[in-house]
């Protein structure tokens, strides 16, 4: 009889939906590689085995939010050097957390619990793993109330607030094993404690997914409103061009026209609550000019030196100085060491430099002595 055929229920299982174009790239083999030689490969098996247990959505979600902090936490720990590093890849690898994290998200998108899961549940789920893997439910700040317990502990009064954000890798159809210094900078500095000429300051980071549908649903603004207002300076890190940095000082109202992980490419207004106070451009109050004049690699302890006297050369052109032999030397006791030629005396020497000046210990000018040297 019609009349007395059973109503569909609510939570009736909908078409499971299949891998996205990013998930799908996981069963490449450099993807693989990446996740067993830093032995993140455990992640997405275990999670599959925590899922199937699952009786509830309830349950399922509490499952989600645990695995994907776990896999946050994991992330920064072995970035930062805690914990085994699983594998011969490098520890400051942003990789292994985003193909692992594509795996979470597969097993939800592909899943098919014996309670059914709707469209908007299994959207749910794998938006929770989203933000918890990402760090986005992980920020941490300590009270500006609090007592301070020296600079390495995350409470204190007058610590400083820092927040940094990173992207994951993208342009993975040019070059599969691509990874994304923003990323990795996310991870090492997490959670870490810097000492400034202000006093210490408190990094947190978060990162951002490379898909603009993720941007127009709003997950920058729902991620960073909470703690703009906190924080003493936020700024954002992203992949630029080989072989330089560039310090973005203007930013446009304006974004799009490349492809993104889901090979979709879109081009839109940003979206703000009220449309009409839109500015089309935003001007950072960052010192944009004094990170442009920076050092931005770090140089050996030799490179330092030969710079350093080049300078000093420059220097004692300008200013007439002598150099060689005939440059006036002053002397003072200290004990004898051996080492260089000393371009002053001609005797065995070593050297010692600090605030434009060198300090040579020579042995021909008597027995503990040292020979100081300015415009060196």
């Amino acid at each position: 009889m019609a009349g007395l055929a059973s109503p569909t229920t609510a939570t009736a299982a909908e078409t499971v939906p299949s891998p996205t174009v990013e998930e799908q790239r996981l069963d490449k083999a450099v993807p693989q590689e990446i996740l067993q030689r830093s032995g993140f490969d455990d992640v997405a098996p275990e999670f599959a085995r925590a899922l199937d247990r699952a009786r509830s959505y309830a349950e399922a979600r509490r499952i989600a939010v645990r695995e994907g902090s776990a896999l946050w936490r994991r992330a920064v720990d072995r970035a930062q050097g805690r914990g085994p590093a699983g594998g011969d890849l490098s520890r400051d690898d942003d990789r292994p957390l985003y193909w692992a994290r594509l795996g979470l998200t597969k097993e939800v998108r592909t899943w098919e619990p014996e309670f059914g899961l709707s469209d908007a549940r299994r959207s749910a789920l794998i938006d929770a793993l989203e933000r918890t893997s990402r760090g986005q439910e992980d920020v941490r700040y300590p009270h500006k109330s609090q007592q301070g317990k020296g600079v390495n502990s995350p409470q204190g009064k007058g610590v400083k607030r820092i927040l940094v954000t990173g992207f994951d890798p993208f342009t993975l159809d040019r070059d599969i094993r691509i990874s994304n210094p923003s990323g990795a900078t996310a991870l090492a500095l997490d959670g870490t404690v810097i000492r400034t000429a202000e006093g210490p300051a408190r990094i947190e980071t978060v990162v951002f997914p490379v898909r603009w549908q993720d941007f127009a649903d709003g997950t920058v603004e729902r991620t960073l409103r909470p703690y703009l207002k906190q924080v003493d300076l936020f700024t954002t890190v992203s992949q630029g061009r080989v072989g330089r940095i560039d310090v973005e000082r203007t930013n446009g109202a304006w974004r799009g026209g490349f492809p993104d992980n889901d090979n979709v490419s879109r081009t839109e207004t940003v979206p703000v609550t009220d449309p009409a106070s839109q500015p089309q451009w935003t001007t950072t109050t960052l010192p944009s000019r004094g990170a442009s004049r920076c050092t931005t690699t770090r140089r050996s302890r030799r490179s330092r030196r030969a710079a350093q006297l080049r300078s000093y050369e420059r220097t004692d052109r300008r200013r007439g100085r002598p150099r060689g032999p005939e440059a006036a030397v002053t002397i003072s006791p200290t004990r004898s060491r051996t080492g260089r030629r000393c371009c002053a005396t001609g005797s065995a020497c070593t050297t010692r430099c600090r605030a434009g000046m060198s300090t040579r210990r020579c042995c021909s000018s008597g027995p503990g002595t040292r020979i100081r040297r300015r415009g060196r």
